[in-house]
């Protein structure tokens, strides 16, 4: 249910920018969704549809751009990606990390057309 207004914001951000681009349609936008994100994309897909309904994004097609996780170990600061869920470090065995990557939900670019079909 936290996708509701997490796909709020992406369509206000796209028709703001569509309507400064004086754009008639958007035909796609693309995300960027970290592994660790709590956001699914069904969810973002299926709110999508309906918030989307009657606007110039309506049928716009979403494409999701993964970001795997990353976490940097407190005790030694190795860099290592979790395996399985797990958040054991590698090369030291500790369990306190600092997450550097894959939490992000973010818009990272929009497809417009404008009257002439650009």
């Amino acid at each position: 249910m936290h996708e509701l207004p997490a796909t709020q914001s992406l369509l206000d951000i796209v028709l703001r920018h569509a309507s400064e681009a004086k754009a008639q349609c958007v035909t796609g936008i693309h995300i960027v969704m970290g592994e660790l994100s709590t956001n699914v994309d069904d969810s973002v897909r299926f709110y999508w549809d309906i918030l989307a309904k009657g606007t110039i994004a309506e049928g716009a097609k979403l494409h999701f751009r993964r970001v795997p996780a990353e976490l940097q170990c407190m005790a030694c600061f190795e860099k290592y990606h979790p395996n399985g869920g797990e958040l054991v470090c590698p090369k030291c065995g500790s369990v306190g990390a600092k997450i550097i990557a894959g939490e992000e939900f973010s818009l990272e670019a929009i497809d417009l057309k404008d009257q002439e079909g650009l």
